[in-house]
């Protein structure tokens, strides 16, 4: 898997590279110069890099380039971006940002003696003052955002307000240095997106943060890419990311074992209570795709209306029923299951709050952790009480709506996983939170990110598909964290199989269900990254 940055490690990693400017500051002038000769390098280094990027999106439009530089450190990169690209022929221009003429930074400073050196002043314009000087822009034009990165963690205020909205409204094809100007390092609440640059581009330097990974946060990153920048490799080996993202090779790692001479008493048995009257179709989602997971047996427990539904539909499935016939009232059962799974379209009459909090507390008592999902969410944001009643462990898997009726309402992707990791730590319960890049929150703070999947899955009755893959693959052995991890990536890969046979708005849950056997197959099937022939993306 691999790494998704805090602002913290990243500023590690940089600091590992180029050292810490008030500290190199006050060393002994050799050891000062030597310090400031390798920060030099570097800028120099990342200038080049972005501007290789610059004229490959540039190709032969022969479209203008305008720079706009900061004062810090990310202003040096802007400046050397640009003296990159008239050594290139491509004459672009810098807005440099220098308010009172004296507040550049000592990378900047350097950086601009050097643009000058080789452009010549005809191409720098620089505001001293607060009279912003600003190109004429339009939609054909390439425009590299270099005023802030990282380095300033705050919401631009006035004229550089000002500046960022006249660059999103104006047109052209932006490229930002690090990150978009004005936004976030971490995720967070209340930013307003009008008053950050919109990027078509994002060129981080070391790699992306959770905020990479917000919807409100794609109009603002667009497409972003990891800079081939020289920073410290032992830096990077030596950080402990808490938040991931899978891939295929990593997900193979860690799905069960399967020997040739197993039996069915072998692989596990699913329990599963789903089902109601008019909703017996998701207890069929969530049972098909339970045996398509490769447990050896699932049984399924519902209203007597779902019978000869469930039987028909799911045959291998057996099927059982608290002699209710249209809802489940009692979560009771003989099988001696190997995992549990609640929720698939049970409703949320009275009688089935009562029976899942009796279920709840017979399962806490008994440490035994259970997934929740769909209604067995809704019956508990009912009666917020049996949230202290869920087994440690134990997995829910809320959309975005369902997480809501818990656990309050949220602003924001960004607000909701900060939510979700806070909850996750109270309850001791790992959170599935469902998106187009799913979140699975462990108790201990990890964030796991998945990079699987297509919008066909946005269909009914995907996330009852879901559900019992993840019971599926309990059953079989895996302990929760790792099993919500691996039955993400899989339903996402079984989305674009599914996707690829029935066309992505054809696809429907039973599609997906079907697909699962397949998908398992392609990520056990998976090579390194580093083995394929093919370049990454």
């Amino acid at each position: 898997m691999k790494n998704i940055y805090s602002a913290r490690e990243i500023a590690a990693i940089l600091e590992a590279t180029i050292g810490d400017l008030h500290k190199i500051s006050e060393l002994p002038e050799p050891a000062r110069n030597a310090a400031m000769a390798r920060r030099a390098d570097f800028v120099c280094d990342v200038g080049a890099a972005v501007a290789e990027e610059v004229l490959r999106q540039r190709a032969d439009s022969g479209a203008k380039v305008v720079v706009f530089a900061g004062d810090t450190i990310n202003g040096a990169y802007a400046l050397e971006t640009a003296r990159a690209l008239h050594g290139r022929g491509c004459f672009a221009e810098v807005y440099l940002i220098n308010l009172g003429g004296n507040l550049l930074g000592a990378d900047a400073i350097a950086a601009r003696e050097r643009f000058l050196n080789d452009a010549g002043e005809a191409f720098l314009f620089e505001t001293v003052d607060f009279n912003l000087l600003m190109p004429t822009m339009d939609p054909s034009m390439i425009v590299v955002d270099g005023l802030f990165g990282r380095e300033h963690a705050a919401a631009l205020k006035g004229g550089y307000q000002v500046m960022a909205r006249q660059i999103n409204e104006q047109g052209g094809h932006i490229i930002s240095i690090d990150i978009p100007s004005g936004m976030a390092n971490e995720l967070s609440v209340g930013m307003v997106n009008r008053n950050i640059i919109h990027a078509d581009t994002t060129l981080t330097l070391v790699g992306p943060t959770l905020s990479f990974y917000m919807p409100e946060n794609a109009e603002l990153i667009g497409k972003w890419k990891t800079l081939p920048a020289p920073v410290d490799r032992e830096a990077v080996r030596a950080c402990r990311c808490a938040s991931r993202l899978t891939d295929a090779w990593g997900i193979r790692g860690i799905l069960p074992a399967r020997e040739a001479t197993a039996t069915k008493a072998d692989l596990g048995t699913v329990l599963i209570f789903a089902g109601s009257y008019g909703m017996v179709g998701a207890a069929v989602m969530c049972t098909r795709a339970a045996l398509r997971s490769g447990a050896g047996k699932v049984v399924c427990h519902g209203p007597r209306c779902a019978f000869y539904i469930m039987q028909t539909a799911v045959p291998p499935a057996m099927f059982e029923t608290d002699n209710s016939d249209r809802e489940i009232r009692r979560f009771e059962s003989n099988v001696n299951f190997d995992a549990i799974a609640v929720g698939p379209g049970i409703g949320h009459a009275e009688d089935t709050v009562d029976g899942l909090e009796v279920f709840l507390k017979a399962m806490n008592a008994a440490k035994r952790p259970v997934v929740l999902d769909a209604d067995a969410l809704n019956c508990i944001a009912l009666r917020p009480s049996l949230l202290d009643h869920i087994p440690a462990r134990s997995v829910i898997t809320p959309h975005a709506g369902e997480f809501d009726r818990l656990f309050g309402p949220q602003p924001s992707s960004s607000a909701r996983l900060l939510k979700a990791c806070e909850m996750a730590r109270k309850y001791r319960i790992v959170i599935l939170l469902k998106s187009h890049f799913t979140q699975t929150v462990w108790p201990d703070g990890a964030i796991i990110v998945n990079n699987s999947g297509t919008d066909a899955l946005a269909t009914a009755g995907s996330g009852d598909v879901l559900t019992g893959l993840l019971a599926g693959l309990m059953a079989q052995g895996m302990i929760p964290e790792l099993a919500a991890v691996a039955a993400a990536y899989v339903h996402g890969v079984a989305g674009e199989l599914a996707a690829a046979e029935n066309g992505r708005r054809g696809v429907t849950a039973d599609d997906i269900a079907l697909e699962i056997g397949n998908a398992l197959e392609a990520v056990l099937d998976a090579v390194p990254a580093k083995a394929k022939k093919s370049p990454n993306k």
